[in-house]
């Protein structure tokens, strides 16, 4: 079998502080996409990811888990893409967070994705969701509700070749 190639669609490193990222006309050729965040908070801050600009609560659901080398979790939700440990991005640590959207450009089935963070404040944690929606994505937007990223957060937008 051969290996995945990973092609940089787009990638963002913030000069400044912002509460949002977004890609959008996404490349509808690859299989897969595989977005890399790597973030700082002004404070300590819910980050959630909005696709095809959809704010319609009922149309995410997610379940994740998360441990921090003495304690786990596991929570779900039907409502909002919520990502990460609790969603926190500290501004203590940094948070790395890698997302793979399963089939983007499919448009006979919803949308998954299986996400994994680290933050050395909260320990790692693993997600899966799913966006109810037949279309294919072509817009990520990452957002966060409580405050901004700072200067220097990074997000890279990777296809997988089909």
């Amino acid at each position: 079998m051969p290996t995945p190639t990973y092609t940089l669609i787009d990638s963002v490193t913030l000069g400044s502080s912002a509460s949002s990222v977004t890609f959008s006309s996404i490349d509808q050729s690859y299989g897969d996409l595989v977005l890399v965040m790597d973030l700082l908070g002004d404070a300590n801050i819910s980050i959630y990811q909005r696709l095809n600009n959809n704010s319609t609560a009922s149309a995410y659901s997610y379940v994740y888990m998360t441990g921090t080398g003495s304690a786990s979790s596991l929570s779900q939700s039907l409502s909002f893409f919520l990502i990460g440990n609790g969603a926190f991005v500290r501004s203590t640590s940094r948070w790395l967070g890698i997302e793979q959207f399963l089939d983007y450009s499919a448009t006979d089935k919803h949308k998954s994705v299986l996400g994994r963070y680290n933050n050395t404040s909260d320990g790692t944690d693993a997600m899966a969701g799913r966006w109810a929606n037949t279309a294919a994505i072509t817009q990520i937007e990452s957002y966060t509700s409580n405050g901004n990223f700072v200067a220097g957060s990074t997000f890279h937008l990777y296809g997988i070749e089909a």
